[in-house]
């Protein structure tokens, strides 16, 4: 069973970056996929990217393409989650969550299919 945790959320102007960090204590990180997501006051949660169990796949919601890098590093168990060029409205609490998967490409978009939650970190965005 692997238990995330994150950290690294906060306050940041507009147009500045934050890096984000889940670290997944337990066994066996490298056989999760890993996802992040979020959600915004009164908003659904919101899928924002996924990380295969190898690190090789990634895939990012439309919206975030180009601003949002996923990776991960197996042997520290921890995926990370750069953003760049923020904007107000990505302003909200940022969860990462952990799915046990068969294959090494897989990658996870639902958050039906992850079975490991962390608490989730805040981060605002000022204009």
């Amino acid at each position: 069973q692997v238990r995330p945790v994150e950290a690294g959320g906060g306050l940041v102007q507009a147009g500045g970056s934050l890096r984000l960090s889940c670290a997944a204590s337990g066994v066996s990180f490298s056989n999760y996929a890993m996802g992040w997501f979020r959600q915004a006051p009164g908003k659904e949660r919101e899928f924002v990217g996924a990380i295969s169990r190898s690190g090789y796949n990634t895939y990012y919601a439309d919206s975030l393409k180009g601003r949002f890098t996923i990776s991960r590093d197996n042997a520290k168990n921890t995926v990370y989650l750069q953003m760049n060029s923020l904007k107000p409205e990505d302003t909200a609490v940022y969860s990462c969550a952990a799915s046990e998967a068969l294959y090494l490409s897989h990658i996870y978009t639902a958050s039906y299919e992850y079975a490991y939650w962390g608490q989730g970190t805040q981060v605002t965005v000022s204009s």
